[in-house]
């Protein structure tokens, strides 16, 4: 039974309520409330920016999101984001679509790009992400890094970085962090506050991380994919021509098979596959030195070679690389002489040569 309470004059009140930071006006009087639906005590609306850098964006979202939920009655807020000009009315009908543009280069300065992504969560895919962003960066070349799994991010407690990033000319600067210019999500918002965010959204933050943040001149920007074959990957592959992925998996049959699916995906999206990295293939006893396959054996090896590309690294599982990225200090860094920091660098290598090999330039500059 749909709750008198939840009414567009008592939404419009709490919307009205949360303000642009950096305007410092509110989103009704901006126009920027539109598809307003409320069906008893569910709420719908899209928020549709316009030129908001992604900060002020986030802090929208979230103020209108908690604003209406708690309004009594409310049992479901469901606020999209949207781009584009508010129309004249606080809300109604969004106008037709037009025509899409030409895809724009949103990183002319980048030569390369690179994801690395996993069929599962629980594989280590960060850790390998952001050591192999450092190995990366002490091989000699200058290298971004782009935590774009928004439902987890984690890059930066893995980098020790807590601060909030800067804004310089309309763009964000991004933090800086042992050798490398990271940007999460997790740098806007509070530790401890979910992101529930749907595909356009999702899409939407990938392409501003892109063109609203001055990343300058790199050789490598490395994406740290969500785990999945989800709205990430797709919108990844859409906004900029992805250079090639390297896919992590441990050895165990159950990860094997989700990483089919992710190779899968990345195979029909026409991303190159760069290869496959086995985390954890190993653990090697610290009193007797004998290794143990504790997740099996050679599975990443088995997938590599079903799917014909190269098994670039196996490693192993360390407690001290795990430790070393709870502190914030990765292992290339905190022991840049130690076999784990070894085995980062020579995958980075590997990768360097993969990118040569497929082709990868370059990125085209679009006129």
């Amino acid at each position: 039974m749909a709750d008198a309470r939840v009414t567009e004059q008592a939404v419009l009140g709490a919307l009205g309520s949360v303000r642009d930071p950096e305007s410092g006006k509110d989103l009704v009087t901006l126009g920027l409330v539109r598809d307003l639906a409320i069906t008893g005590g569910q709420v719908s609306l899209t928020l549709a920016f316009a030129g908001q850098t992604p900060q002020a964006k986030v802090a929208m979202h979230s103020g209108a999101s908690r604003a209406l939920r708690e309004l009594p009655g409310v049992t479901r807020v469901d606020v999209k984001m949207g781009g584009g000009p508010a129309p004249a009315q606080a809300h109604g009908h969004a106008p037709a679509a037009a025509a899409p543009a030409p895809r724009e280069n949103l990183i002319p300065d980048v030569r390369h790009t690179l994801a690395v992504s996993s069929g599962k969560g629980g594989v280590g895919k960060s850790t390998v992400a952001v050591n192999l962003a450092v190995a990366l960066k002490q091989a000699g070349a200058q290298v971004g890094i782009i935590d774009a799994d928004v439902y987890g991010p984690d890059v930066p407690m893995m980098l020790g970085s807590r601060g909030q990033p800067g804004m310089f000319d309309n763009k964000i600067i991004p933090v800086e962090a042992h050798g490398l210019r990271m940007m999460s999500i997790g740098l806007l918002v509070k530790p401890d506050e979910p992101i529930t965010w749907r595909g356009p959204m999702i899409h939407s933050f990938i392409q501003q991380m892109l063109r609203d943040v001055a990343w300058g001149a790199l050789d490598y920007l490395v994406f740290d994919m969500p785990p999945g074959t989800g709205d990430a990957q797709i919108s990844l592959s859409q906004v900029i021509p992805l250079g090639g992925v390297v896919m992590v998996t441990t050895p165990q049959d159950v990860a094997l098979l989700d990483v089919r699916k992710a190779l899968g995906m990345f195979q029909r999206l026409h991303v190159p596959i760069l290869g496959i990295v086995e985390n954890m293939s190993t653990f090697v006893c610290p009193h007797c030195a004998k290794p143990t396959p504790i997740f099996g054996d050679a599975g990443g090896r088995r997938l590599a070679g079903e799917f014909g590309v190269p098994l670039l690294a196996q490693l192993p599982l360390d407690p001290e690389t795990r430790a070393a990225g709870d502190e914030g200090t990765p292992i290339t860094v905190r022991r840049p002489r130690s076999p784990q920091a070894a085995a980062f660098l020579d995958l980075a290598r590997v990768v360097m040569s993969r990118l040569d090999e497929v082709g990868t330039a370059a990125l085209p500059t679009i006129s």
